[in-house]
């Protein structure tokens, strides 16, 4: 029995670590899967409130909440660290709870620099164990929006004393930014001996915006040891930073960066060529940041085409081999399936044609890669005779709107009259990313379907004071003067006078991708309308809705997401996309949920925040669902 014993403690930590969720997106490599399977498609239609948790942010910070994106996370730590149920607020404080109860067993507080007018928000928390520490061997890490870097004691919440000066490090350098300009929203990444952290930075209001270096630190100490700028070679621009969560490959000691587009997003002239490494999957040696390749998906980006996601890793099997692989989803609607070892394309890229520039000096890239499969996941063709209303009168003027903008296609440029921005910077898809189910070669993942409309206006035409710092909110169209620039982007969605999208529904979809066959296995309307209209209905309309937030499955046979703009949390049939259960919570949850097995119950959960780009209020709930006991 001696002998046995440590085997059956090692299956026993083995089958609690699978149905577990100790990662931003359930694993490392970003799967969004649960092998929890007590939850299934047989009883989901029982599953109610098992407890309700709020932070308090609301109470504390008040009329600050309009500037918040509830997005965070929770990871269910071991019970080596604890086995608490820890999260981060918008405002960078973490909490840990008990997962049965809901209770909180401690709170983190980094009293973090709130100046600036960009939206406060916090994705995770990231865990590891530090086997050579004397004190604080559990960690957590925090990256937070004053950039700093937190290492705390994942039983206590306490920093760790041994980690740069009293528990974090700056990441400012002397730049001289203030919090907003430059901050962090996705957890940072453990790999190896080594913790990475990407960065947040303020969009459009600069030609040269904060570098997006990211930077990678002893995991034990906090001291540096290594930088990546993804611009290298182009001190004139800026940005190409790492917004979205980063990947690890443990195996292969490779980290897996989406980075985003260079500044400014809608004007190239002062970064000509096609920018490499920026709007890419970077992969880099996860002990050194050397680069091993790059595989870039939007050439001198001009329509804010960030990579929104985490890569996704897997294993392609397919005419009998097995290759470490990788998806992509993107805001065009793409899905990008790469040999994770060496970058190449699993499935053939064409080179579609791209229409050139009518800006003075712009020299837009030729052509934009195309996978020949996966289908894109949704069809950006909008034409005139394609104009959608409810009534004959709007759609008269959706009509004659499109009839009126500049429309090329997909990769149509800005110029300075009106042009079609379909997908717009929303996506298509966005941060939330996609799951994997399992094994089984098949992604699924929420798609925007809302066009845009957009323009260039001559900087000395703009009136003192029309030029606001944001993205484009719900029915308004956004302003921002590109410093450094001759121009002010102006930018918003392209909808009637009663505030519907111009194009027919659905606005939101679910999309089941078989990476393998390289086909769409179905798709289906993703939210309800009826929160949206100019007066409140009492019944559903399932035309989708704008969405941000993510999805995760599970070995029930279900997908669970919210991200919809009408309150509901949703389970999904894996196979079919038949809606087998909703809840309707107090705000919008633009977060992506988890799921996870304690003391013989499954327990689903979801940050419930609301989203200030969508103007619909916010909260502080996170809210845990169950079976009845």
């Amino acid at each position: 029995m001696r002998r046995l014993l440590p085997l059956t403690l090692l299956l026993t930590a083995a089958l609690a670590q699978a149905s577990g969720w100790s990662h931003y997106g359930g694993d490392a490599g970003g799967r969004h899967f649960s092998s929890a399977a007590a939850i299934d498609r047989g009883n989901v239609a029982d599953l109610d409130v098992a407890w309700v948790h709020r932070s308090g942010d609301s109470e504390a910070y008040g009329e600050e909440m309009r500037l918040t994106s509830t997005q965070g996370t929770p990871i269910l730590l071991p019970p080596a660290a604890g086995e608490s149920l820890v999260y981060c607020t918008p405002f960078s404080r973490v909490i840990a709870l008990d997962p049965g109860s809901g209770k909180q067993r401690w709170s983190f507080d980094p009293q973090i620099d709130r100046r600036g007018e960009r939206p406060f928000r916090c994705r995770g928390v990231s865990y590891a164990e530090v086997e050579d520490s004397a004190s604080c061997r559990h960690r957590l890490y925090l990256g937070t929006h004053d950039r700093k870097l937190w290492a705390l004691d994942a039983a206590t919440g306490k920093p760790c004393s041994d980690f740069g000066a009293g528990g974090h490090v700056t990441l400012y350098g002397d730049e001289g930014y203030i919090p907003g300009e430059v901050s962090n929203s996705s957890p940072p990444v453990v790999a190896g001996d080594v913790v990475i952290t990407g960065s947040t930075v303020i969009d459009f209001a600069y030609a040269k915006s904060p570098r997006g270096t990211v930077l990678a630190f002893d995991k034990r100490t906090g001291a540096p040891r290594w930088r990546f700028d993804p611009l290298i070679g182009f001190p004139g621009s800026g940005s190409a930073n790492v917004w979205a969560p980063i990947s690890v490959d443990e195996d292969l000691g490779v980290v897996y960066l989406p980075t985003s587009a260079p500044s400014p997003d809608y004007y190239g002239v002062d970064r000509p060529g096609d920018n490499p490494n920026a709007n890419s999957i970077v992969a880099l040696e996860s002990a050194t940041g050397e680069v091993r390749w790059s595989f870039q998906h939007v050439r001198h980006d001009l329509w804010d085409y960030d990579t929104p996601a985490q890569p996704i890793l897997f294993t392609w099997k397919k005419g009998g081999a097995k290759i470490p692989a990788l998806a992509q989803v993107t805001k065009q609607g793409f899905v990008f399936v790469l040999d994770r070892r060496t970058g190449r394309s699993l499935w053939e890229i064409t080179e579609h044609p791209a229409p050139p520039s009518q800006i003075p000096g712009e020299q837009t890239a030729a052509t934009q890669p195309k996978p020949i499969a996966p289908p894109q996941l949704l069809d950006p063709f909008l034409m005139p005779d394609d104009a959608w209303g409810i009534t004959p009168i709007d759609r008269r003027d959706c009509r004659r709107q499109l009839s009126e903008l500049g429309n090329l296609g997909l990769f149509t440029p800005l110029k300075e009259d009106l042009t079609l921005m379909f997908p717009g910077s929303l996506g298509g898809s966005n941060w939330g990313g996609g799951a994997l189910l399992g094994d089984r070669p098949v992604l699924i993942t929420n798609v925007n379907n809302v066009p845009f409309s957009g323009r260039l206006i001559p900087t000395a035409d703009v009136a003192s004071g029309d030029a606001e710092h944001d993205h484009p909110a719900a029915g308004h169209r956004m302003v921002v003067t590109m410093q450094g620039t001759p121009y002010t982007v102006e930018i918003g969605s392209l909808q009637s006078f009663l505030g519907v999208p111009c194009n027919k529904p659905p606005w939101g979809k679910l999309v089941a991708v078989d990476l393998e066959a390289g086909t769409i296995a179905w798709d289906v309307a993703l939210g309800s309308v009826h929160e949206m209209a100019p007066f409140p209905v009492p019944f559903h309309i399932e035309w989708g809705t704008p969405n941000l937030g993510g999805g995760i499955a599970t070995a029930g046979g279900l997908f669970f997401i919210g991200a919809t703009m009408d309150r509901q949390f949703r389970a999904f049939d894996v196979d079919t996309g038949e809606t087998l259960w909703r809840y309707t919570l107090p705000v919008d949850a633009a977060a992506t949920p988890m799921t996870y097995e304690y003391r013989g119950r499954q327990y689903v959960v979801i940050n419930a925040g609301g989203h200030h780009m969508f103007s619909r209020g916010t909260g502080d709930y996170l809210y845990a669902f169950a079976l009845p006991e």
